[in-house]
């Protein structure tokens, strides 16, 4: 087991320092509801009560809790538990594990629900209620230690059960409200889990993630915020039953934390109509909204957060895309909200119906590709509209993407957008096999430093239709960016044919620096370049190599030339290698009579410093890169031949320190 089990026990609230939640259990089961989950004018509430474990000590299994700004989705609401309150709060290096041996029994509604017949430890929150809106919501997280980050495989099924059970108040059976979206699934540890353990993943889009110690509550895991909603009638009592219990027995709690206020009445306006969820508004489809409610007293559409001008009525025409909502005023109190999000199917425009290819045995048979066909169908095609063919209209196999015609020479096929089917009528493909006996061969082409180059299309043909976008007619088309281009055109037959061209890019090269590793004997450059060409590398005019490493033996100015291979171009740059002399000969031939490191200023070095001493320490002169340099003299009386010493002193701090020969 990873954690260590430790009970504190306290009254009524319980503090935890650090990043914890704080939970309280002094609140009455009538406050919970009223002021922490509901409170809205909106929802009448009333028969409310209560139930959970009896623990000896006196703590609950339900009550308040305050995230205290922690990083638990809700800041506050409540929390049904099947252990004790207190043991919810984090850090999870605590075991919730609470129940055992006390007669608490489980919920047969909930076993009826879930299917089950074994439930322990039940927390019970339920109350009957009228909402003047038709629609009811509230959010939740589902928390359990049954969450395990290292179970072993007999445990991927255990799960604790709850549920959200809502009747209308004469009503003898439930509907559960705490089940997956768009599904009929109950939450639970085992319908509800995310990738990571030797567990299978279940709708792991809604899990949110397993804890480590530090998390704010004792839990080992969680989902993500999930929403519990149903259409209720108006003025109409309902009951709730909010309830969590234990599953074969009281081990590895769980719990349910409502979110403070969400609670909520709205009107319900219908399903949004999304393209994401296949089923916008049509293109020339109306859409009417009815926000009637009983006794109301004013209506106020609004359009992406703005009020309509004069939509004061409690129906409203849609007339365009966008997010609509209605305030609904009841009473000096009570103003119902609902809200519907619209997007409407594009409005396709047809560029091309018929296609052709050539056959080259005669047979009147010949492969089409239907994606290429499927590009050119429309001008506007979006990229999120499904297109497939089939054999006859609303055909229910759709045809491979590469389709040989089953019909010799000519063929009519169909096109469905199979997104939203209702808003597009099949559209019919004319499919043509002709003869074109002439093949053209792909080339290669190369745009040098991004110049467009014409790509020409053999002469003599019509109906040029370069694959573009948008396409274009024409016998040549100017091209800057590398892919692949292919152009149709027919001949006098009416044969279509193609020829494809292999367009490359490449430039010329950006030096963007030359390292030298200089003062060595043997010194090393490297040439730095960006671009994406393929390049070649020479030095001085030495022939060009594939790498951009060289070698050199003696110091001074280099200029490095580097070549796209592919014809783009070459550049230069020169370069300098710094080394200081050997030995100099101070005989007044004017050849080596003076001492200095040249060429500090190409590096940027130019405020260095060098001090000259003798094998003795004695500091006798102290150079500039700027100065002529060092004489061999000494207060202006010649020093013997011998070795002398010096140190460089360069602007970024480093030193470099050597000697050389006096020769006379």
């Amino acid at each position: 087991m990873k954690k260590i089990v430790s009970l504190i026990l306290v009254c009524s609230f319980t503090a935890v320092f650090g990043q914890q939640i704080t939970v309280s259990s002094s609140y009455t089961a009538q406050q919970l509801v009223e002021n922490i989950l509901i409170n809205n004018p909106c929802i009448q509430v009333s028969n409310v009560s209560v139930s959970g474990g009896n623990f000896t000590t006196g703590e609950k299994s339900y009550g308040y809790f305050n995230a205290n700004s922690t990083i638990l989705p809700f800041q506050e609401g409540v929390l049904l538990t099947t252990g004790k309150l207190n043991n919810a709060v984090g850090p999870n290096s605590n075991f919730a594990d609470d129940g055992g041996s006390m007669g608490w029994n489980g919920d047969s509604d909930l076993n009826t629900a879930l299917n089950l017949s074994n439930t322990f430890n039940a927390t019970v929150l339920e109350f009957d209620f009228v909402s003047l809106a038709n629609n009811i919501r509230f959010e939740y997280i589902f928390a359990s230690e049954q969450y395990l980050s290292n179970p072993s495989p007999n445990q991927c099924n255990y799960t604790d059960g709850f549920a959200f059970l809502l009747k209308e108040a004469t009503a003898s059976t439930y509907q559960n409200l705490a089940v997956i979206p768009n599904t009929a699934i109950p939450v639970k540890v085992n319908t509800v889990r995310g990738n990571g353990t030797i567990c299978p993943a279940a709708n792991s889009a809604y899990f949110d993630a397993f804890n480590n110690g530090s998390y704010p509550t004792t839990f080992d895991g969680q989902t993500k915020i999930l929403t519990a909603q149903a259409t209720v009638i108006p003025n109409t009592p309902y009951h709730i039953k909010l309830v969590i219990a234990d599953e074969g027995n009281y081990r590895y709690d769980s719990g349910i934390f409502l979110r403070a206020g969400s609670f909520d009445a709205t009107k319900y306006l219908g399903e949004n109509r999304l393209l994401a969820t296949n089923n916008p508004l049509c293109a020339n489809e109306t859409l009417i909204l009815d926000a009637t409610e009983t006794a109301a007293t004013n209506y106020q559409w609004f359009l992406n957060g703005t009020a309509i001008s004069g939509a004061n009525n409690p129906t409203y025409t849609v007339t365009q895309t966008g997010i609509y909502s209605v305030e609904i005023t009841v009473n000096t109190t009570c103003i119902i909200t609902g809200q519907i999000e619209i997007e409407t199917a594009p409005n396709l425009i047809l560029n091309q119906t018929s296609f052709s290819v050539c056959d080259t045995d005669t047979d009147g048979v010949a492969p089409f590709d239907l994606n290429v066909i499927k590009n050119q169908l429309f001008t506007n095609l979006p990229s999120n509209i499904n297109i497939d063919f089939y054999i006859v209209p609303n055909g229910s196999t759709p045809l491979p993407i590469t389709f040989t015609n089953t019909v010799p020479f000519q063929q009519t096929i169909y096109a469905l957008i199979t997104n939203y089917p209702s808003c597009y009528t099949p559209y019919p493909i004319q499919l043509t096999v002709h003869t074109f006996s002439t093949l053209f061969p792909t080339e290669v082409k190369l745009v040098c430093n991004n110049q467009p180059i014409e790509l020409v299309a053999p002469s003599g043909y019509s109906n040029y239709n370069w694959n573009t976008n948008p396409p274009q007619q024409s016998t040549s088309i100017f091209v800057s960016n590398a892919g692949t281009y292919m152009v149709n055109f027919t001949n006098s037959n009416g044969c279509s044919q193609s020829k494809t061209y292999l367009v490359e890019t490449s430039e010329i090269a950006l030096i963007e620096d030359i390292e030298t590793t200089d003062f060595e004997d043997v010194t090393q450059a490297m040439i730095r370049v960006s671009g994406n060409g393929i390049y070649e590398y020479a030095i001085n005019g030495s022939p060009f190599q594939n790498t951009p490493f060289f070698t050199l033996t003696e110091p001074g100015e280099y200029t490095a030339i580097v070549n796209d291979t592919r014809g783009c171009g070459s550049v230069s740059k020169t370069f300098y290698v710094l080394n200081y002399p050997k030995f100099f000969t101070p005989n007044g031939d004017s050849y080596n009579d003076l001492w200095q490191i040249k060429n500090l200023d190409k590096k940027g070095w130019g405020s260095s410093k060098i001090y000259i001493f003798d094998r003795y320490g004695k500091l006798l002169k102290q150079l500039k890169p700027a100065e002529d340099g060092w004489d061999g003299t000494f207060n202006n009386h010649n020093l013997p031949a011998t070795d002398y010493w010096f140190v460089l002193a360069l602007p970024n701090g480093k030193t470099i320190r050597s000697h050389f020969t006096l020769k006379r």
